[in-house]
Formats: structure tokens, sequence, C-alpha cells
């Protein structure tokens, strides 16, 4: 027996692209019966899921132009319903198991305000056009740790395995460069907490109108991040080249520590190693719900399901609330909060036999409309449910394109959390022309030290 003929058929399957693209007649189901991005047009039978027509792109009056907060454009929206620690079972079905958790640890405390569903969800119409031709093109390559033929739009609109939707959500549009501002809280059990803050500039190659995937030099993210408090920790960088054919080459790390003055190559920048100013609490790899490299997990589309998610989250995104009115003991202020009923993908990634993670099991929830990952279910080895996740997003209606109010990861075991991306007492997110060169590793140094 020919015992090289397993090993050369195994790396044969490993680096020739994954079938992924759809027929020119399934991909025409996004300009008919799907939304441009993959999502059901149809809202759901009883109508509180309504028909998508659109998405929101229309600035309210309350809008004082771009660069400034975004205000709600539902003011006149009242909750539904409100579920708590008593009624839940009631809506199980329509919750996450993380969510049930939260229930259950804290019964008098944690709700969730139901308001009416609103699919805000709009892109530009060049996102639109580069969405459908990805149907036709995309493809995935190195075992699904590289994209081939896939540009500007998501991927695979019309997903066939568990790693595209994971694809999707982390290269989903959100704008072509610019900065914002992070606040981190990592909570104590007592409802104290320290806060770091962070300022990111993030270019997005993959995302800029006229790109092609030979023009990326294989970097679909350039991200920069420098925290500016508390003092302790000033100073302190990141730089991170994220790759689009990561067997080609993995992700791209240094970082900069005030006492050594030096930027320094940092392979430690990925998987499960703890995120900066988290206080343990979130890996590297939990930034954005998630980011960077899937090799670790063993992926499967388990279906799509309604569930009450975060949305159309303006208020808690108001400058009218402070880092002390969102920050409470337990959880994050629920009466700032809106959830509404959408439709989601549900992914599962269990960490193969043959390598490791602190997670052993990941659930994701995401919205079909945007792609973006709105809740994950986490899990310890022991099959015990160890954290959990959510993302509260809302449109920015002048893009259009949605953004992210706060993000919660939420340590059941140990009655921690952190709150993360707030920036309440600080400017809007905003749009600044970076370029690839500002993110060479010798012009970040040459910043740092000046």
């Amino acid at each position: 027996m020919n015992r090289a003929l397993p090993i050369a058929v195994a790396l044969l399957s490993f680096t020739l692209p994954l079938a992924a693209k759809v027929s020119p007649e399934e991909a025409d189901r996004l300009k008919t019966t799907l939304t441009p991005m993959g999502g059901e047009r149809a809202g759901n039978k009883d109508g509180s899921i309504p028909e998508w027509t659109g998405g929101y792109t229309t600035s309210p009056p309350c809008y004082k132009g771009r660069g400034t907060r975004y205000c709600d454009p539902f003011p006149d929206d009242k909750p539904q319903f409100t579920i708590t620690g008593q009624n839940y079972k009631q809506y199980a079905d329509k919750l996450s198991e993380g969510q049930k958790a939260m229930f259950e640890k804290f019964p008098a405390s944690y709700k969730m305000p139901v308001f009416q569903t609103r699919r805000t969800a709009a892109y530009p119409d060049f996102v639109v056009e580069a969405t459908y031709r990805n149907a036709l093109n995309a493809e995935l390559g190195g075992g699904g740790e590289a994209l081939v033929n896939a540009i500007v739009g998501v991927p695979f609109p019309i997903p066939k395995s568990g790693v595209e939707p994971v694809w999707n959500h982390k290269v989903r549009y959100r704008g072509q460069s610019g900065r914002r501002w992070n606040n981190q809280a990592a909570v104590t059990s007592s409802g104290d907490f320290n806060l770091v803050t962070l300022r990111e500039d993030v270019y997005f190659p993959y995302a800029q109108q006229d790109a092609t995937p030979e023009s990326l030099n294989n970097v679909i993210i350039y991200f920069l991040q420098i925290v500016t408090q508390p003092p302790r920790l000033a100073g302190t960088i990141t730089l991170v080249h994220e790759t689009m054919d990561q067997v080609k080459e993995p992700r791209r790390a240094w970082q900069y520590n005030p006492g050594q003055r030096r930027l320094r190559r940092a392979p430690n920048v990925a998987y499960d190693n703890p995120g900066t100013g988290a206080d343990g609490l979130r890996t590297n790899d939990q930034t954005d719900t998630f980011n960077g490299a899937t090799d670790r997990y063993t992926w499967k589309i388990v279906g799509k399901k309604e569930v009450y998610i975060p949305y159309s989250a303006y208020r808690i995104h108001s400058d009218q609330y402070k880092y002390r009115d969102i920050i409470q003991k337990g959880h994050i202020n629920q009466d700032l909060t809106r959830y509404e009923l959408h439709r989601v993908w549900i992914v599962e990634g269990e960490v193969k036999p043959t390598t490791t993670h602190i997670y052993a099991k990941r659930r994701f929830y995401l919205d079909e409309d945007t792609w973006q990952i709105a809740l994950v279910d986490i899990y310890d080895r022991r099959g015990a449910m160890w954290r959990w996740q959510e993302a509260h997003q809302f449109q920015a209606y002048d893009q259009p394109f949605p953004g992210i109010a706060i993000e919660t990861i939420y340590d059941l075991q140990n009655n921690r959390y952190l709150a993360q991306v707030m920036n309440n007492e600080d400017p809007e997110t905003q749009e600044m022309p970076f370029a690839p060169s500002y993110y060479d590793p010798a012009n970040v140094q040459k910043q740092a030290t000046k």
C-alpha cells in the first residue's frame, strides 16, 4: 500500500478551494425572496417579524449630522412586554441558553424589554452589488481558513457550511476606515469596576469600493489600538494586520510596551490569549464577538430560529448616560436596553480533539439581516455554560451600515462581567481617511516614541 497517497489526498483537500459559490438561479434569490445580504424578505406568520422593505436610511430630525451622536429614530416606541425572571419560561423557545442562565442567576433584577421589531439593516449599493457577485464566485480555501474570490460584500449570503457565516461576520461591511473610542469596564461581583479607554483606528482594505482580491496584499483589516487610560496602561499599543488567507500567512500582530519602548512581534495576539485591559474576562478572539482564525474549531450550521436579540440600541448609546449609569452589579442596566424578535442563524463551533482552546464549545446567533453575531453561548471543557456574550447593535442610518453600542461578556461561574465598546462619554465613531502606510510597524514605532 502506498502510504503517501492518503497524505497527499489530505493535503490536496486542504489547499484546494471548497465549493461555496451558488448557481445563478440561487443567487438571484438575493433580488427576490431574500434580502441583498441573504435574510428572508418576508415577515413571519404572525407578523411579529415584519417584511424587510429596504432598511432604515433616512436621518431622523434629532440627528445633527455626520460625526455627531446617533439618536433614536423611534423615540415613541414603548416595550410591548418585558421578560423577567418570573415569566421567562413562557418565552423559552425564543431565548438562547445564555439568556435563560441570566434569568436563573439574577431572577430579581435581570429583564429584557421587548419592543416592536424594526428591520433597519441597509447597506450602500456597491456593497449590495458586491455581495451578489460574491454569491456567484466566493469560495473557501485552506480548509476554511482562506477566502477566495470574495471582495467588499458578504462572501456567503447563502451559506452552505458552518464556517461561512463566521466569515460573513468577520468581513461584514462597517465602513471603509475610521476611529472609535472603546471603553472597557471589568466589573467585579460587588459592582465595582475599573475603566480602560482605548482609541482604535481601523482600515478595511477588503471594503474599499475599488478593491479586488489581488489588491489586498492578503490583508483584509488593519487595526491599531492605543490605551489612553488609566495611566498605568496608557501608551500600550496593539497593531494587527488581519489576513485573508490565514494558511498562507497567519495574523500579523505587534505590541508596544511603554516601559520597553519597542514594538515587538506578538504571536500571542490570537485565539484564547487574554485581551488588553480586560482583567481576564475576554480572549483576543472575542473582540467584535468573534474574530481571527477558525481552525481550532469544527463548525456546523444548526439552523435558523426566531430569537429575542439586542437591536436598535440607540438609548444605551446615548451621551445622556454616563458609564456609571450603564454599569450595575451583576449586569448592565437592562432598563436602557431594547430587544426585538429577529431570525438568526445558529452556528456551533466545537474544539477539535487535536488542538485546544479555553472555550470547548461556542454557539453563535447571527442576525440574518446583518451577519452581526448578536449572542454567544460559551461552554467549558466539562460541558457547563461558562460565559455568555451579547452585542447591542443599531443602524448608522447616514452611512448606511450597522454599528455597535455596547458588547458584554458575562462570566456566569465567577459572577463577573466585561462591558466594552462604550463611547457614551467620548466622541462618536468617526470616518477618518487612514491608509495602509499608517499601519506600517515602522510608522507605529515612530508615533509611539514621540
